[in-house]
């Protein structure tokens, strides 16, 4: 992919993403058609209306390119993928969705040889779009998913570029899980110097490190490919880092493990 086809794309992901997160606050205030997966997790109308309109979107623009998607691999879908694919999760934090807390996002990712090389992730609630495609390359924009352009997709306006942070020497602002965070995850941050702690859903952990916000963000619960790629892609392209708890590349594509996710840690810039 040359650079101009990388700025092409970026830029119809975070369209997509924009209409997406637009589809999802339509039913903000009542969620529709709320039940529950096999593995006890939320699923609403919204997460498979966002992805089908995610989808349409990907078969237009790059047929060629495999999608795993989270809603599709529930029901048992999985595509044979080679060195290059998207990474979907079409609501990502549902629960925060169900409890009217803003932060849930919609994430977009594309894997080139179990990297994640571009990302998008949109929080509609918040109006917080972040996307990169490299390094240097990360991005904030405000997108009001209430507002539409001639084409019908939320603009983004005010776009900036973020950075991750240097860790301070007086201590380090960690993130956590708002919903899942757990006993395991205090006794690994008790190894660190932490001055402050910040909770907040879904891939916006990812996004408040990339835009500088906070220092460390440990998870060691479960989670799946299409929760992490698009924050981690954001993360990279803000000069953090991704890496499995032993410091080795935390990398995409396990398609014998069902794109289950190893335990990991986002972090800042290295000093």
């Amino acid at each position: 992919m040359t650079a101009t086809d990388g700025e092409t794309l970026l830029k119809a992901l975070i369209a997509t993403a924009a209409r997406a997160g637009a589809l999802i606050m339509r039913h903000y205030e009542e969620p529709a058609g709320i039940r529950h997966k096999e593995d006890e997790s939320p699923v609403t109308l919204d997460d498979e209306e966002a992805e089908a309109l995610i989808l349409a979107d990907l078969a237009r623009l790059a047929p060629a390119i495999p999608v795993v998607s989270e809603e599709a691999a529930a029901a048992g879908h999985f595509p044979s993928i080679g060195q290059r694919f998207f990474l979907v999760d079409p609501l990502d934090g549902t629960k925060e969705f169900i409890n009217k807390n803003g932060e849930f996002t919609v994430n977009i990712a594309l894997i080139d040889r179990a990297v994640p090389v571009m990302g998008v992730v949109y929080a509609p609630a918040l109006s917080r779009m972040f996307f990169g495609a490299g390094g240097g390359t990360a991005r904030e924009a405000s997108c009001d998913p209430h507002a539409k352009d001639a084409a019908g997709t939320p603009p983004c306006t005010g776009q900036k570029p973020i950075a991750a942070r240097l860790p301070d020497a007086e201590g380090l602002v960690a993130v956590a899980s708002r919903s899942h965070r757990d006993a395991k995850t205090d006794e690994y941050l008790a190894k660190y110097k932490i001055k402050d702690f910040r909770s907040a859903g879904s891939s916006l952990k990812f996004c408040i490190v990339a835009a500088g916000e906070a220092d460390l963000y440990p998870r060691l619960g479960t989670t799946m490919e299409w929760d992490t790629a698009a924050g981690h892609a954001v993360l990279n392209a803000a000069g953090g880092s991704v890496t499995k708890l032993d410091g080795s590349p935390f990398l995409y594509g396990k398609v014998a493990d069902r794109f289950k996710n190893d335990h990991f840690v986002a972090r800042g810039r290295k000093a």
